[in-house]
């Protein structure tokens, strides 16, 4: 397993923009699959966007798809999400995952999974 830590949340009006960070340790890093997911309160944990070990295969939740960009840096064992356009319905805890197989859409898909960090959008 790889250790993950989010950064980069904070207090955001609608319409803004942030980028988040997920620094993973570990030398696998670059065989993993990525994901961010988010969660808001009472909510189930929901998926985001994913990129693939390669870095080559991107995936978007509809609702994210356009304003939302997930990149990673393998030289700094990092991965990104830059969020534009943020909405007030998006605050929620947002957290990234690892997963040494193909990775996917579902909670169940990640083996690793950071503490996350806090997006609050006000509208």
């Amino acid at each position: 397993q790889v250790q993950l830590v989010e950064s980069g949340g904070g207090l955001v009006q609608a319409g803004g923009s942030l980028r988040l960070s997920c620094a993973a340790s570990g030398r696998t890093f670059s065989r993993h699959a990525m994901a961010w997911f988010r969660q808001a309160p009472v909510k189930e944990r929901e998926f985001v966007a994913a990129v693939s070990w390669r870095g080559t295969n991107k995936d978007y939740a509809d609702s994210v798809n356009g304003r939302f960009t997930v990149s990673r840096a393998y030289a700094a064992n990092t991965m990104y999400l830059q969020m534009n356009n943020l909405k007030a319905e998006e605050t929620a805890v947002y957290y990234c995952a690892a997963d040494p197989n193909c990775g996917g859409r579902t909670t169940s898909d990640f083996t690793s999974w950071g503490q996350g960090t806090q997006v609050t959008v006000s509208a």
